[in-house]
C-alpha cells in the first residue's frame, strides 16, 4: 500500500499530483502576461505588441503533451527568415524547460503566426555547428539570451521551425 500523502499547492488545500512541479508566482505571472499579450496580438493581427526587445513576436501553438489540447504562447523570434523561424527555449534562464518546448518535443507539428501570417511548420532542436552558428546570431540580436544562459546549468535549446504552407 502506498502511503505517500498527496501534496497541496501553496497551502491552499488543492491536491497536487506527486512528482508534479509546484506552480510558482513567476509561472502565474508568465501565464497572465502571455494571455493578455495574445489577446491584444490576435485582436490587432500583430499591429500592436508585434515586436518585443527589437524582435518580431510570434504566437506559437503546440499540442499539449498530456492533454492533447492546443496550447498557445507568445515568443520573441530572434531569427526570422523566409523559410524558417528560430526560437530559444530560455524560460528567462529558469532551470526548467518551458512547457511549450516540452510539448513540441512530444509533437513537433506546430502552428505559428508572425507578422500577420500563419504557417504549420515542423519543429526541431538545432545541434552542433548549426546551433553554434545560430547562437552567435541570437545573442548578437539580443544579449539577454546570453544572460539567461548564465542563470542556468541547462543548455538553452534552440528550436528551428521549418516548412509548412503559409495560411492567411
Amino acid at each position: 500500500m502506498n502511503t505517500t500523502p498527496i501534496q497541496t499547492s501553496a497551502g491552499r488545500g488543492r491536491a497536487r499530483a506527486p512528482g508534479r512541479p509546484r506552480t510558482t508566482a513567476k509561472d502565474r505571472l508568465f501565464h497572465l502576461s502571455t494571455s493578455l499579450h495574445r489577446r491584444i496580438f490576435r485582436a490587432t493581427k500583430g499591429r500592436v505588441l508585434g515586436r518585443a526587445m527589437g524582435m518580431p513576436v510570434a504566437e506559437l501553438v503546440t499540442v499539449g503533451r498530456r492533454t492533447g489540447r492546443e496550447r498557445a504562447t507568445m515568443l520573441a523570434v530572434p531569427v526570422l527568415e523566409a523559410d524558417r523561424l528560430v526560437l530559444v527555449a530560455s524560460f528567462g534562464g529558469d532551470d526548467r524547460h518551458p512547457a511549450w518546448f516540452l510539448n513540441l518535443r512530444a509533437n513537433p507539428s506546430v502552428r505559428v503566426t508572425v507578422a500577420g501570417s500563419t504557417r504549420r511548420p515542423t519543429a526541431r532542436v538545432a545541434t552542433g555547428a548549426e546551433r553554434a552558428a545560430l547562437w552567435s546570431r541570437i545573442v548578437e540580436r539580443y544579449a539577454g539570451y546570453a544572460r539567461y544562459q548564465q542563470r542556468t546549468e541547462r543548455e538553452l535549446p534552440i528550436v528551428v521551425l521549418e516548412g509548412g504552407r503559409q495560411q492567411r
